[in-house]
């Protein structure tokens, strides 16, 4: 009895080995076990929300450009840019008054600054490469007009408005004639004084149109007193 002890032992000892050292080489490693060498260290930290916060920065101060330019601005009109030069995009600047803006953004940014504004009804003309036209001018044709003549001279006929909004009110391009059409300061103030000297019917009809038809009204009132004095045209 005492030899088949000590047999089985024998044997149970070298199996109780084998299953320690199983469980010593299985062992997941301690992620807070200190390495040899000195102090663990982490692995370098990513830099990708820092990237990621530069795209909307950039975003955050076009909205807000946008909006610095809405503020006493009259008009606000987008214009197809698609397949201009750098070189025509230059000299299209120096065009224009400097009561007027020309800044190139994308339609989702504008959008998202005159969302929740009278300027919102741009909307129609928020698709396709729109460089964006800020009048901060009554003289409403005087600051269309240098684009108009930039276009016919490098015969850009594809690269029209495409939209704009004054006073509230949307014109889409075939609209722009109107636009284009409005009296100057000066012609509404001689329509104005022809309209005084009207009879006060005459007067008080006019004065009660919209904004938008009192300068065609005062217009047409003005012509019809010159043609009844027979004023020079």
């Amino acid at each position: 009895m005492e030899s088949t002890a000590t047999a089985a032992m024998t044997f149970a000892v070298p199996s109780t080995k084998a299953q320690a050292r199983y469980r010593v080489l299985t062992r997941p490693t301690n992620p807070f076990t200190v390495p040899a060498g000195g102090v663990a260290q982490r692995p370098p930290a990513r830099h990708l929300c820092i990237r990621a916060a530069i795209p909307r920065t950039k975003k955050e101060e076009t909205v807000e450009t946008v909006r610095e330019q809405l503020e006493n601005c009259y008009l606000l009109a987008g214009i197809n840019y698609k397949g201009f030069t750098v070189k025509q995009f230059q000299e299209l600047r120096k065009t224009f008054p400097e009561s007027t803006k020309l800044i190139v953004a994308k339609n989702t940014l504008v959008y998202k600054a005159v969302e929740g504004t009278p300027w919102e009804t741009l909307k129609p003309c928020m698709k396709g490469m729109n460089v964006w036209l800020f009048v901060h001018s009554e003289e409403i044709p005087a600051a269309l007009k240098p684009y108009r003549d930039f276009q016919r001279e490098k015969k850009l006929e594809d690269n029209d408005f495409t939209g704009a909004v004054f006073e509230g009110k949307f014109y889409g391009p075939d609209e722009f004639k109107k636009l284009e059409t409005l009296p100057t300061r000066a012609e509404i103030y001689a329509t104005l004084l022809g309209a005084l000297k009207a009879p006060s019917s005459a007067l008080v009809s006019t004065l009660q149109a919209p904004a938008r038809e009192l300068l065609m009204v005062l217009k047409a009132h003005i012509k019809n007193l010159e043609e009844q004095q027979g004023l020079p045209q």
